[in-house]
């Protein structure tokens, strides 16, 4: 049997057509990767205080030292406890026992002991910083270290400024996706990064000179004095976001 050629038009348009579909099926399945991020900036007030303050002591012999350190502090924090507020954090943040030495001959020599008790108070009670460095100044600590302010985990102005970051972030992939004439199929990964800046810490220096005058002089200081005035001011809390997300473009 004898086959019949088919005409040349028509198997030229098959070949079109077949072409056709294939670019058309191809054009569609095009898809790609965008990276963006997305950034929130706010100011807040803290929600949290942390004080640390210093027991220091002196003595000829370390035991001595050793043990008039340990009767300080102990005076120190019942007098933190009291006036800091509703279940305050107090731990001690560091101990040394250190001899002290005497250069001045050719071999130096051991002349005395330096004992030093830090202690560190966490409050969430903001307008009783000053009166906690005031009580412990009057109680022996001679250090104020330092007074620093944060937000805790759960602080709700994190969570908001992690979600304010995480819509920016997004708003940027769905425009890129529109410009491709695509839309967003997926996320396919979410980083977090960002964290509240804190101020500054704030050393006291005349508060813990303070603790130099003998106790009786000390009382009267404290009766007298006004209280320590601290200011918690506000923090700024910063959140960033970083999205990949898979793109399915149509090209034009």
């Amino acid at each position: 049997m004898r086959m019949i050629p088919r005409p040349l038009p028509v198997i030229f348009a098959l070949a079109a057509l077949a072409c056709a579909v294939s670019c058309s099926e191809k054009k569609e399945s095009v898809r790609t990767r965008l990276l963006v991020t997305g950034e929130s900036d706010s100011r807040v007030p803290p929600d949290t205080a942390v004080v640390v303050l210093s027991v220091v002591t002196q003595s000829r012999g370390a035991l001595d030292a050793q043990r008039q350190n340990a009767r300080k502090s102990e005076a120190v924090i019942n007098a933190v406890k009291a006036v800091a507020g509703a279940s305050p954090e107090v731990e001690t943040s560091d101990y040394a026992l250190v001899p002290q030495r005497d250069y001045g001959g050719q071999m130096p020599r051991i002349v005395g002991y330096e004992a030093r008790n830090s202690v560190s108070v966490t409050t969430s009670a903001l307008d009783a910083v000053g009166a906690v460095i005031d009580a412990a100044t009057g109680a022996g600590a001679n250090s104020v270290d330092g007074v620093s302010f944060i937000l805790r985990e759960s602080n709700a102005a994190r969570g908001r400024a992690l979600g304010d970051a995480s819509r920016q972030a997004m708003q940027k992939a769905e425009a890129m996706a529109e410009a491709m004439n695509g839309r967003i199929v997926r996320v396919v990964e979410q980083r977090e990064g960002g964290f509240p800046e804190r101020p500054a810490e704030l050393v006291d220096n005349d508060a813990a000179g303070t603790a130099n005058m003998n106790a009786d002089v000390r009382a009267y200081a404290n009766k007298m004095s006004p209280r320590t005035p601290v200011a918690a001011g506000t923090l700024n809390v910063r959140s960033q976001v970083f999205l990949v997300v898979e793109v399915e473009a149509r090209p034009r």
